[in-house]
């Protein structure tokens, strides 16, 4: 079983895959970075950490591996049991463990597991497109002593009656600084094509998973309720359970959702006009990961986590 590729697929939609009676794969977004060192740009992406305490099985593997396969959500766990038995059995003699384009997994003394993530692909679906991009240092005092260079052998005078009588001096000045610099603004020029490139790109990924947040709606009439610990909501990460065009159809989720006992609540349009509705908010993204898995096992398996600020 090629568990890895598995995994690697879930992680472009979800913040968490767990692998059942092992341990989880987390993702958290970070920001564009630069090197200072080598003048390289890299586009915002998700970091991959592994957490050995969140373990409870949520289903979300196993089904994935099923509609995969073309086999029972049973078999499909007992796979997943079978080849757990392996990694813990390699690594409790001392071997290393890859998850291939996910990182590496190994016992350190103590026993306890050490993970060293793999930054071969970016799992950020609003990054598709964008590369690494190596800038060239700008030397300015180049062009500096180049300028004091023409002045020595052209002077450029401001007095009256020389700009009256010998304005053409001035003119071939200008001329050869210009031509001097020319370089410069056909590179800053061709930095900004770059530019708009790499951003029409990023637009049509966003807009290609927007698309899908919107698909992401379902019926509640016949769950089960579960009871989410929120004290108050408040916070950045929120459990979505669909978007909506009409916001009559959102305030309709959000009653269907009150009925079946969640917190639930609006929190705003998305940069597509969608009204978005969610489970609950909460204040530690620990507390919203283990509500969300809770939320997945029992109710939508579509579910997902949103990080935002909202007043």
């Amino acid at each position: 079983m090629h568990l890895e590729t598995y995994i690697s697929d879930l992680l472009y939609r979800y913040e968490c895959v767990t692998i059942p009676e092992f341990g989880s794969f987390i993702t958290q977004r970070v920001s564009a970075t630069i090197n200072d060192a080598t003048n390289t740009f890299f586009a915002p992406k998700k970091v991959i950490s592994f957490n050995g305490q969140i373990k409870k099985n949520d289903g979300l593997l196993a089904h994935y591996i099923a509609d995969i396969e073309k086999i029972s959500f049973e078999v499909a766990n007992q796979r997943i049991a079978n080849h757990v038995k392996v990694i813990k059995s390699s690594l409790e003699q001392g071997k290393t463990l890859n998850f291939k384009n996910i990182g590496d997994i190994v016992f350190n003394n103590e026993g306890k597991i050490l993970f060293q993530p793999s930054y071969k692909l970016n799992y950020l679906t609003d990054s598709f497109g964008l590369s690494q991009c190596e800038a060239t240092l700008i030397n300015r005092e180049t062009y500096k002593t180049q300028v004091e260079t023409i002045e020595q052998v052209i002077p450029i005078t401001l007095s009256t009656e020389k700009r009256q009588s010998k304005s053409y001096f001035k003119y071939a000045a200008v001329a050869l600084i210009a031509l001097t610099l020319g370089g410069f603004g056909a590179s800053k020029h061709y930095v900004n094509q770059v530019e708009a490139h790499n951003q029409l790109a990023q637009q049509k990924a966003t807009q290609q998973l927007e698309t899908k947040i919107q698909q992401a709606t379902f019926s509640l009439n016949s769950l089960p309720a579960i009871t989410l610990n929120v004290t108050k909501q408040t916070g950045s990460y929120h459990i979505v359970a669909g978007a909506f065009r009409v916001e009559e159809n959102c305030d309709k989720k959000v009653r269907q959702l009150k009925m079946a006992g969640f917190s639930a609540r609006k929190i705003g349009t998305n940069n597509y006009g969608l009204h978005q509705v969610v489970y609950a908010s909460f204040e530690n993204r620990e507390d919203a990961l283990i509500a969300l898995q809770s939320v997945k096992k029992t109710h939508n398996r579509n579910a997902w986590l949103l990080v935002k600020e909202v007043d």
